[in-house]
């Protein structure tokens, strides 16, 4: 495979997540907006919504105050943001559009006609009350583009590098989206467990579409570290990061064997699974959340940074 095809197919799979990551936090955003005062806390959290999606800097550049419009415009289609889900989308059709023939027809109808969809999109149209079925819409055609991908495409290396995108992505996403809970959304004065915490995690675990199943693995109240645990390091929790890293591990393992040649994404990704697996909670908790979640995200970048160089250049 080319390199600029294996390029080409990772990040249309990083965009495509990214659009969907972003359409969570938006919609975590406006469920704890809803909340009275009691409940969600005296912090702005569409401010949380804007440094999650790490775009605080040049959101203030265009805005002074984090409201509902100014963010949810600005993480949607400002032509200010290079990383709105309308551009995701834009970068995720180019790429797909540039191996077309890499794709499934059924990959390709998804990207595409997601993207036709949004030339219709008008900014006046993105009301509070429409706000919801776009998101949910945006949900969707990851679903879909991910589906279509996983139960259509061969298992050969343009499979293996469209997942390592999704994984990369996904693992980087649950890691801010975590930092985020504890260092923006929770007041200062706030105690652990509180009325405010319980309401700010419920939302979290939401956006990642994993209430239901917190409640089934632990069948305990929403504990913080218990939290932490399942998006850290429970191998069942699609989004966890110890999951994301299995797949990224299985899949370079796949290219490696594909190409019988392994090099330092695989040694330097292996070396981070490792680490999670021998992890435990309380170790996470002792050392600092916030420490170990900055690091992890370090680490995936260099993961990132090291399958572009040994296959994407």
């Amino acid at each position: 495979m080319l390199s600029r095809t294996a390029d080409s197919l990772f990040w249309l799979s990083r965009y495509v997540e990214r659009a969907d990551y972003l359409a969570r936090t938006i919609e975590a955003a406006a469920r704890l907006s809803s909340l009275p005062t009691a409940y969600a806390g005296e912090n702005n959290e569409w401010e949380s919504a804007v440094a999650t999606a790490g775009c605080g800097t040049i959101f203030h550049e265009h805005h002074e105050i984090a409201t509902a419009e100014t963010v949810a415009q600005f993480l949607i289609n400002s032509p200010h943001n290079p990383a709105s889900i309308v551009k995701c989308f834009e970068i995720a059709r180019t790429n797909a559009r540039a191996v077309r023939t890499a794709l499934t027809s059924e990959m390709w109808d998804a990207i595409n006609g997601a993207w036709l969809e949004l030339q219709s999109l008008k900014p006046a149209a993105l009301t509070p009350s429409a706000l919801p079925k776009f998101l949910a819409w945006v949900k969707q055609i990851s679903l879909l583009v991910d589906g279509s991908g996983y139960r259509t495409m061969l298992r050969n290396d343009a499979y293996w590098f469209s997942r390592l995108g999704i994984f990369i992505e996904r693992a980087d996403n649950t890691a801010r989206i975590l930092d985020v809970k504890y260092h923006i959304l929770l007041p200062d004065d706030t105690t652990v467990g509180g009325g405010i915490d319980y309401s700010q995690w419920a939302a979290i675990l939401r956006a990642v579409s994993a209430l239901t199943s917190y409640h089934w693995v632990y069948r305990e109240s929403l504990k913080p570290w218990l939290i932490a645990d399942l998006l850290i390091l429970n191998q069942q929790m699609p989004r966890s990061l110890a999951a994301c890293y299995s797949n990224i591990v299985a899949n370079l393992d796949e290219i490696a064997g594909a190409y019988n040649r392994a090099g330092p994404a695989q040694r330097t990704a292996r070396a981070i699974n490792r680490q999670l697996g021998a992890t435990r909670i309380e170790q996470v908790f002792q050392s600092g959340l916030h420490e170990f979640i900055t690091n992890f995200i370090g680490d995936n970048n260099k993961v990132g940074s090291a399958i572009s160089t040994q296959y994407l250049v």
